[in-house]
């Protein structure tokens, strides 16, 4: 039996149309996009439509899009760009909510002599802009803050952000990795000057991502070999990956002009009215702030979120405790720790992450399944 796939912000299905877009990209059109010859011709012909078809999903030039390995490398060479051009300024700000490829690239700039400040987040998940606000001045060489988190799916104020960060002059960048195909993004209003997408998150294969780039000055390349992206990341272009995501792109924008965001956004709201209706002890985590139209994350009271997630497992319902990147070190959420919750409380949490691809029957079945797991999880922890 095909297993109930609700675990989209660790990653997507890729879609079939993908598929049938780059398969001939493997096999007959593999040519290099640097040769002259007409197999080469055609391979950077595609690398420009996709890069155009990119660019348009976030409101952005094409030129300024580069293709990179993924989420964690645009992230990685976002931060690093910042800091070689730092001079003086040596602070970096962050929230405490962010992804590890992010609190992990800045936190190696501390051990080179940075001053990393952490902002902290409301109980929904919200930055405290007041607490941004304060920690502003001019050593401030970035402002790094996620457009939409990973496990809540809480939305972040990213113009506010801007604002606050341009009065002393500090560069902005956006980690977009769960925002891009959930949301309708303009990367102009947002004032990024870099921003962060990841293929495998809307339904593209894994191992491409994109960074944007308002200037290229702002930009020190993390890889350097080759011409390649307009000298912006050497080596040779992952032509399949790149059309993928171009036309995952394509298919995004169709879905966000249409009721793609608002048709899962009520299916997501019918999931939680059903398990609040279906499960005591039951709590929300962001409910009630903006959040991206597929995330729920709750917890059960005296329910182990890891001993819930593996009992869906065996019942062919797939859904996480949180971050995948995290998952195995068993350690509390770092986000719903920073939210205030207790390290027992974080422990007892899931994230359930829908997809355009999702059936309601799959969220109904879902919820039924998870009312019977925490049951029987309770009943076993009874004396």
């Amino acid at each position: 039996m095909q297993p109930i796939y609700l675990d989209n912000n660790a990653t997507t299905a890729v879609d079939s149309r993908v598929v049938a877009a780059l398969t001939p990209y493997l096999t007959e059109l593999y040519g290099n996009p640097s040769s002259l010859h007409a197999l080469g011709e055609r391979a950077a012909t595609a690398v420009a439509q996709a890069r155009a078809h990119v660019a348009r999903l976030i409101g952005a030039p094409a030129r300024r899009v580069v293709f990179t390995s993924g989420g964690s490398e645009s992230n990685q060479t976002a931060i690093s760009a910042a800091a070689s051009r730092a001079g003086a300024r040596r602070r970096i700000l962050t929230s405490s909510v962010e992804h590890a490829a992010v609190l992990e690239p800045t936190a190696a700039l501390a051990a080179r002599g940075f001053e990393v400040e952490r902002i902290a987040v409301d109980e929904r998940g919200r930055l405290r802009l007041d607490e941004l606000e304060r920690a502003l001045d001019e050593r401030v060489a970035l402002v790094s803050v996620m457009w939409a988190n990973n496990e809540t799916g809480v939305v972040q104020d990213l113009r506010s952000v801007r604002e606050l960060s341009s009065r002393c002059g500090a560069l902005l960048h956006v980690d977009a990795v769960q925002a891009v195909g959930k949301l309708p993004l303009d990367v102009g209003p947002s004032g990024a000057d870099f921003l962060t997408l990841s293929g495998h998150k809307l339904h593209a294969p894994k191992g491409i991502g994109a960074l944007y780039v308002r200037d290229d000055a702002l930009l020190e390349p993390l890889i350097r070999g080759g011409p390649q992206e307009f000298e912006r990341r050497g080596g040779t272009e992952n032509v399949p990956g790149i059309v993928g995501l171009g036309e995952a792109a394509r298919l995004a924008r169709q879905w966000l002009e249409g009721d793609g965001p608002a048709q899962l956004g009520e299916l997501r709201d019918s999931l939680e009215d059903e398990l609040q209706e279906r499960v005591e002890g039951l709590e929300f985590h962001g409910r009630g702030a903006p959040r991206v139209p597929n995330t729920s994350s709750l917890r059960l009271e005296g329910v182990s979120g890891e001993a819930l997630t593996q009992w869906l497992s065996a019942e062919g319902v797939c859904v996480s405790t949180g971050a995948a990147c995290s998952a195995s070190r068993h350690r509390p959420s770092h986000v719903l720790l920073a939210m205030g919750l207790t390290p027992a409380q974080a422990s007892g949490s899931l994230r359930i992450s829908l997809s355009r691809l999702t059936l309601p029957q799959e969220v109904e079945r879902a919820a039924e399944l998870i009312e019977r797991g925490a049951s029987a999880l309770r009943a076993l922890a009874s004396p």
